[in-house]
């Protein structure tokens, strides 16, 4: 192969992103759009999701992600129908940090509707149209590091992630038959919002790179680097798994 960069292409595909105003989701959005790749863009932020599609030629639609009749209206729309080659479920929130019996119905719900539910119905709705389109397709979920191991203040948000390795499992094998992808990126610390909590307290910044071993938190860039790889052809053999982008966090003994 003499440009061995065209396996990254996403130049004539479709990606659906949604979550792509701030943070990982953006990093995603303007390293897809970079790729080649037609977005079409999905947040509740109707005016900064707007903004992002006419600066990388995009298109956006505002949606509640936690709703399912707004989520069965998007994929109604026309540009939805049958042209997602790659679709990316990034939208998600944390929620307060407690302990999960501390955690009311209302927050509770709210976790699961848009962590776990805007996902699966999205999914639902979408693979079904790449197999019918014939193109193959590939499905990336936004797991977390919390989904992979124990948390006393994020044990709701953990579970939700968890489950969303078990759906890039199962979609992998449901629709690998007809050459889709599906899988999932369990990201550590990384430089967002999210983690300002963190960032913003010396002692628990220093606790919590003191358990990396690379001694640093991740970018949004990193992930979305994984996220190109997981869409284009350059990982076309790889589905059904949950790829850890943590620095080490997981796997280290604290030393």
């Amino acid at each position: 192969m003499s440009d061995p960069t065209v396996l990254f292409s996403l130049a004539g595909r479709t990606a659906l992103i949604t979550g792509p105003v701030r943070g990982i989701g953006l990093a995603i959005a303007r390293l897809f759009a970079a790729a080649g790749a037609r977005l079409v863009l999905v947040d509740k932020d109707t005016e900064e999701c707007a903004a992002l599609a006419a600066e990388l030629g995009g298109v956006a639609h505002a949606a509640d992600l936690s709703d399912a009749a707004a989520i069965a209206n998007l994929v109604a729309l026309p540009d939805l129908q049958s042209g997602v080659d790659v679709l990316v479920c990034n939208a998600g929130i944390a929620g307060t940090p407690s302990a999960m019996h501390e955690a009311s119905d209302a927050e509770r719900e709210a976790l699961y509707a848009l962590n776990l539910l805007h996902p699966l119905r999205l999914c639902n709705a979408i693979a079904p149209r790449m197999a019918d389109a014939g193109r193959g397709g590939s499905i990336v979920l936004m797991s977390s590091l919390a989904g992979l191991r124990g948390n006393a203040r994020l044990g709701h948000y953990g579970i939700t992630k968890a489950a969303l390795a078990q759906l890039a499992r199962n979609l992998a094998v449901e629709w690998g038959p007809h050459g889709i992808r599906a899988n999932a990126i369990a990201p550590g610390l990384i430089e967002t919002s999210w983690a300002s909590g963190i960032i913003g307290n010396p002692d628990a910044a220093s606790r919590r790179l003191g358990l990396t071993p690379l001694r640093r938190m991740g970018t949004p860039t990193e992930i979305a680097a994984t996220a190109l790889y997981l869409a284009s052809d350059a990982g076309a053999f790889t589905t059904g798994q949950t790829i850890v982008v943590d620095g080490g966090t997981l796997i280290t003994d604290g030393n």
